[in-house]
């Protein structure tokens, strides 16, 4: 396994949730991959939480880029607290998720 991010390309997210890529596999060839972050991360009271589920239905803003010198995969969204408020959030894609043979994998 590797760092998606580092063996892909036109990496985006789509519909707020979908982690989409073209991930190299271990022949060489790019593999049309993609994955629901809805079942990996959660809101945890305005913060994104690794392990919980469907953080897009109390999010909005959701942006993706990839940024800085180590080109690290950074989610980005207002999440609702749970008194109601917008709380700026972002979290590194590529510490749970890696390219595993051309398959986006959490970990």
């Amino acid at each position: 396994m590797s760092n998606f991010y580092i063996s892909s390309e036109d990496i985006r997210v789509d519909n707020g949730h979908i982690l989409r890529a073209r991930l190299r596999a271990e022949d060489g060839n790019n593999v049309d991959s993609e994955i629901d972050l809805n079942q990996f991360i959660g809101n945890d009271n305005g913060r994104f939480d690794w392990g919980g589920v469907n953080f897009s239905e109390t999010a909005r803003d959701i942006s993706f880029q990839i940024e800085g010198g180590d080109s690290v995969p950074v989610l980005r969204a207002e999440l609702q607290n749970l008194d109601g408020e917008w709380v700026r959030a972002d979290v590194n894609l590529g510490e749970r998720i890696s390219n595993d043979n051309g398959q986006f994998r959490f970990i």
